[in-house]
């Protein structure tokens, strides 16, 4: 202990019994290591009490201190007010040891504070992303397709009535066949090129069938959304967005509020399409064989945008089978004039 070596050379005189009813008798009281030496007067020691188990005892109006060991109250070693130096040594050794005993109830409001910040923290970055991660393995197709068509329905609001005819419906399968979407919608507006919607179906503008001569741009919007989807599946991104209460509420409940899917779709009708690589797009492309140059060209007429996916289109040079018969592509066409 530091301060001990403050008050090595320190020594007082006093008065010490053994016990209640023993005589008291003049001691010499000094600082030892750790320790107060209680001495008699031919300097022989008769006890050492550890400073860290010193207890002030009261003391008669006539001044001084009075000392006992923790626990034992009977003995007892009275200093008079002349031995203040004594006195102030001991108070303030006291004090010391004091503040560096371990403080249980500092501890347990440490511990208590860790555990409810552990606690705090595993609620707030680990539970939202493993009850994602759940309702992703136990949601069947069934109900992931009845959210795609709720959400669908609060997409109407904003974009209109899908088109919808007889005759271009043969046009909307041989879309979703090429490209393995579960099912195709051309809707008149809201909507900015394409967007994959839980349960597999894509939604598509009709300036995508309407502005262009052939299916293949169509086809590669399609493709973009099914890539996007593979790498964060549309449901995922609707719970993540929905957080940890709509989807504990869907997990328990087999539905999901109303507020969230609106909350949802307006969100995905505002937010610009991620942009995704060429490396990524290309094999989805071949896998397909559905050329990559007229959706690159779509996006960016001088090709200067995307040129990896130019020149690197997996159809090159081949001759890839025909996405609908030409009727088909016109009839869709025309999907939206009726």
């Amino acid at each position: 202990m530091t301060a001990l070596s403050k008050y090595d050379r320190l020594e007082a005189s006093g008065l010490w019994r053994a016990s209640a009813d023993a005589q008291r008798r003049e001691v010499i009281v000094s600082v030892g290591d750790a320790t107060l030496i209680i001495s008699d007067l031919n300097d022989r020691a008769i006890t050492h009490w550890s400073l860290a188990a010193v207890e002030k005892a009261p003391m008669p109006d006539k001044g001084g201190a009075a000392y006992h060991p923790d626990g034992d109250p009977e003995e007892l070693l009275e200093l008079a007010a002349t031995e203040d130096a004594m006195i102030d040594a001991i108070d303030t050794l006291r004090r010391a040891v004091a503040r560096a005993r371990p403080k249980p109830g500092r501890v347990r409001w440490l511990g208590a504070a860790i555990s409810a910040s552990a606690v705090a923290a595993l609620a707030l970055f680990w539970l939202p992303g493993a009850l994602v991660d759940h309702a992703m393995r136990v949601v069947p197709p069934v109900k992931e397709a009845e959210i795609g068509a709720a959400l669908l329905a609060r997409i109407e609001r904003v974009s209109g009535q899908p088109c919808n005819t007889i005759e271009a419906r043969p046009g909307l399968v041989a879309l979703a066949g090429r490209t393995g979407a579960a099912r195709v919608v051309v809707v008149p507006g809201g909507v900015r090129e394409a967007l994959s919607l839980p349960g597999g179906t894509v939604l598509l503008n009709r300036t995508l069938v309407e502005d262009y001569e052939e299916p293949d741009v169509a086809a590669g919007y399609i493709l973009v959304e099914q890539s996007r989807s593979a790498e964060t599946p549309p449901l995922r991104k609707l719970l993540e967005h929905a957080g940890p209460r709509a989807t504990g509420t869907l997990l328990t409940t087999g539905s999901l509020p109303s507020r969230v899917l609106e909350a949802f779709a307006e969100d995905q009708l505002a937010t610009p399409a991620v942009e995704m690589p060429a490396e990524n797009l290309l094999p989805t492309f071949a896998t397909a064989q559905v050329r990559s140059t007229p959706y690159a060209r779509a996006r960016d007429i001088s090709g200067e945008a995307t040129l990896p996916l130019i020149e690197a289109d997996p159809m090159s040079g081949q001759n890839p089978a025909p996405i609908m018969r030409d009727r088909d592509w016109l009839q869709l066409q025309a999907i939206c004039e009726s």
